[in-house]
């Protein structure tokens, strides 16, 4: 047997940068899940409907989304186990309801990431949607079936996050939007949506998107009480960037808005944030657009089809880790990229509509993980004694959820024609 030469240094060292990479690996898959071509596309629309009010959403999306992760990610790190198999230890098959709608959820959503990243592709390079959603599909699968695909995932990820944030700042500089009015807005807001605001939180952090960074993390292996300081800090982190860059995405459509431009926001080949983009920097910004939209594209797509796959492992434990878990994840892409080029709806009518469906999911799982919480403490947390106060703060944004959804439940399904 060869001797081990490595020294406690060396092994060390390689555990700090294994962790590290674990660490933000899970933020930007986090980050990027959140702001997606959905997202993307939401802020469009309603930027162009609402104007500055609709600063008003993304600080209640922001607020949301803090109250949520940082529970979220704190209970399974705590726990070791996944949402789903977690959910079902409190109670009994709540995690298979539980990962049932996360897949459903998770699959409108990669549809409408699909369709995202073909838009992008047709903005960037001008290619059929179509084409540009099947390519980048088999892109996602090509990643996956890779044969160190964790790694390359979290590369892929943050490299695009990065990319996507520094294009996005200069765009909106260049739009020059009324940065008072928007700041004024953001707590005094004009119109109060809550449809809108309820697709928004849907967009950033419903569905999947809730557990995707946490199941990144938990695959890591660094679980356990003891993580909890790491956990809070990445979890911070990303909300901190999704904020940001919420924010700024925002700015930049509001600056094309009050400069008196009027966005398609209706017809089949509707892209308004392709046209604001394009309205600031020309033909340029279309193209800058483009790869900003398949960036955000492509990486929800990974993070769609990865945690529901982690999801789907609830129904049996094969499928929970290495190849059963990639295999899992290429057939959920497979099933999404079928369903994009059967579908007939406009592609910016998939990506609003997808963000408020996964709204109304929202509430349920958090339900469940905040009676963990308070009341499972004991067996399902190891005695870990949790913050009251993240309880409190947890709990009553998963009853504003519940609230925001009963409401707007007709609404939403009003941006795919049914109902009104």
């Amino acid at each position: 047997m060869t001797p081990d030469t490595t020294t406690t240094a060396e092994r060390a060292t390689g555990f700090v940068r294994s962790r590290r990479g674990a660490i933000l690996g899970a933020i930007f898959l986090m980050a990027t899940s959140a702001i997606g071509p959905g997202f993307i596309t939401q802020t469009a629309t309603f930027t162009a409907q609402l104007g500055a009010s609709f600063a008003f959403a993304i600080l209640a999306s922001v607020l949301i989304d803090f109250a949520l992760q940082m529970n979220v990610w704190r209970i399974i790190t705590v726990s070791g186990k996944r949402a789903g198999e977690l959910a079902n230890a409190a109670i009994p098959f709540a995690g298979h309801v539980l990962a049932v709608l996360i897949v459903v959820g998770g699959l409108a959503f990669n549809i409408g990431n699909i369709a995202g990243a073909g838009l992008g592709l047709n903005a960037l390079l001008g290619i059929d949607p179509k084409i540009g959603g099947l390519v980048s599909a088999l892109l996602a699968i090509g990643i996956f079936l890779f044969k160190r695909a964790g790694r390359i995932v979290d590369a892929v990820v943050l490299v695009m996050g990065v990319a996507m944030i520094v294009l996005t700042v200069a765009v909106a500089i260049a739009s020059q939007p009324p940065v008072g009015d928007a700041l004024r807005q953001t707590f005094v807001p004009d119109e109060l949506n809550f449809a809108t605001i309820t697709t928004i939180v849907g967009g950033t952090v419903g569905g999947y998107i809730t557990y995707a960074g946490a199941h990144r993390y938990l695959d890591s292996g660094h679980v356990g009480a003891e993580n909890v300081p790491a956990v809070h800090r990445a979890s911070v982190t990303g909300i901190l960037v999704t904020g940001v860059m919420r924010y700024v995405l925002f700015l930049a459509v509001l600056g094309v808005v009050a400069s008196g431009v009027a966005l398609d926001l209706s017809s089949q080949a509707a892209n308004p944030a392709g046209q604001a983009f394009g309205a600031v920097l020309g033909d340029a910004g279309m193209r800058i657009f483009g790869a900003i939209f398949w960036a955000a594209a492509i990486t929800s797509v990974i993070g769609a089809a990865y945690t529901s796959a982690t999801f789907i492992s609830t129904f049996s434990k094969k499928l929970a880790a290495g190849w059963g878990l990639q295999l899992t994840t290429v057939a959920f892409i497979v099933v999404s990229l079928v369903f994009y080029l059967l579908i007939g709806a406009a592609p910016a009518a998939i990506l609003v509509f997808v963000g408020g469906f996964n709204g109304l999911i929202l509430p349920i799982g958090m339900t469940i993980f905040m009676y963990i919480g308070w009341f499972r403490q004991r067996d399902l947390l190891g005695g870990y004694r949790y913050p009251v106060w993240l309880l409190v703060v947890g709990s009553l944004a998963t009853l504003l959820s519940w609230y925001m959804g009963a409401v707007s439940i007709g609404p939403i399904f009003a941006f795919i024609g049914i109902g009104g």
